[in-house]
């Protein structure tokens, strides 16, 4: 496959270990690109949610597939989100190309660019830390909810639907707390000093000018890999936003389920070393 060459890439709340992460899409996209740098901004493996149940081949191959990236030359950046806050503990840890950080500045073209996953705002996690987590259960209980929905409206060939679209859309309240956020990162990021603030958590895709008191930024949003299926891609002094195209989905027949103790994932990833370097 004849890969895109991109500087930088950013993709966030990839989900791997629940029901609602598109592994095989995202898996897709990765194979697809030679990135300088990839960022991963935050709740990647979703270790809230984890299931020793449910843990597909298809959300491994990611694992594998940033360990090849890596083993290639691209400077691979693991950032901590909410989801997996567990990682934390090990900020500023390297092992060759791969680097756990729980914020990332990025200096190109002469623009200061902010990343970071962007759960500092959300009051809910910060003071309810059990309630987030039921939160986080029952989104994912949605989605799976919706894959169904979905299969059923396709079969009667009508249009997809999103359920979880439907309600962010209609309730004031958590269209009110999407722009909170972005503007809070927004305003952070000015007093600051920075041109970019990149951020993930929020589920959102967005790329917008925010201008406060103090000046003005770009603040930018990857989405996800659970409804949106977007990533930031950077190239030539230029953010442009990503979306897969989901018409185009990979074979799930050979989608089995391992054993997902994280013993059993690590000796997986192991294992399959040699043919990472090899593909």
């Amino acid at each position: 496959m004849r890969k895109r060459i991109v500087d930088t890439v950013v993709i966030s709340d990839v989900h791997l270990g629940t029901y609602g992460c598109h592994a095989k899409e995202l898996h897709q996209y990765l194979r697809s690109i030679k990135p300088r740098t990839l960022v991963l901004n935050g709740d990647i493996i979703d270790i809230w949610n984890f299931r020793k149940r449910y843990f597909p081949k298809s959300h491994l191959r990611i694992l594998k597939r940033l360990l090849h990236m890596a083993s290639k030359g691209t400077d691979v950046y693991y950032l901590t989100g909410n989801h997996d806050e567990l990682l934390r503990r090990f900020a500023d840890y390297d092992l060759g190309k791969i680097h756990l950080r729980n914020k990332l500045v990025l200096e190109k073209d002469g623009s200061k660019m902010w990343i970071f996953h962007g759960d500092i705002f959300d009051a809910s996690i910060q003071n309810a830390r059990w309630l987030a987590k039921l939160g986080g259960w029952g989104y994912d209980m949605l989605i799976l909810i919706n894959r169904w929905m979905n299969y059923a409206l396709e079969k009667m060939g009508r249009e997809k639907y999103s359920l979880s679209k439907k309600i962010k859309n209609s309730v004031k309240k958590a269209v009110k707390y999407i722009t909170d956020f972005e503007d809070a990162a927004a305003e952070l990021a000015v007093d600051q000093g920075y041109d970019y603030v990149i951020c993930g958590h929020i589920h959102q895709p967005q790329m917008r000018e925010v201008e406060t008191k103090n000046g003005k930024t770009m603040y930018l949003n990857s989405g996800d890999w659970v409804e949106n299926c977007t990533a930031l891609e950077y190239n030539e002094g230029k953010w442009t936003m990503y979306q897969h195209d989901m018409s185009d989905v990979e074979d799930e027949s050979q989608d089995v389920l391992i054993e997902a103790s994280p013993k059993a994932i690590l000796a997986e990833l192991l294992k399959e070393t040699q043919i990472i370097e090899s593909a």
